[in-house]
């Protein structure tokens, strides 16, 4: 996964927190394989507090799987095997279009509704990193 995010170009954290994610919240986590080889991944978790919804951390898939459903099919096996999740969340730089469609294309085929919040400021950030809205889908069906 540190591999992937590396390649992909994402926000990278350390290698370690990978492995600890892999690790303690497989129950949330996917990795999309072509043959042998790791080409997609999803980091997520479901806050304890709010333990009906699934927080989608990070997504990443490799160039040679881009345009081939690989994200959107991780999270939707993820969505089918948590039966007590009701609303899935993430946030996403405005900037985003791609993750931005991603998760517009799973509340369409889930007949949910999507909406947006502030989520984390940029001015939350200690550095320049821009503000990443929250977004919330609920009303979820199976599908």
């Amino acid at each position: 996964m540190w591999t992937l995010a590396r390649d992909c170009g994402l926000d990278l954290n350390s290698s370690y927190a990978y492995l600890i994610y892999a690790a303690d919240f497989s129950a949330t986590c996917r990795v999309a394989l072509l043959g042998d080889e790791p080409v997609g991944y999803v980091l997520g978790y479901r806050p304890p507090e709010r333990p009906s919804h699934l927080f989608v951390w990070q997504v990443g898939v490799s160039s040679r799987a881009r345009g081939h459903g690989v994200a959107a099919r991780m999270i939707h096996d993820l969505l089918d095997s948590l039966d007590e999740v009701e609303v899935l969340e993430a946030t996403v730089e405005e900037s985003n279009d791609a993750s931005r469609a991603l998760f517009a294309s799973i509340a369409a085929a889930r007949g949910g509704d999507l909406a947006w919040t502030d989520g984390v400021l940029s001015t939350d950030f200690p550095d320049e990193h821009p503000g990443e809205p929250r977004l919330e889908i609920t009303g979820m069906r199976a599908r």
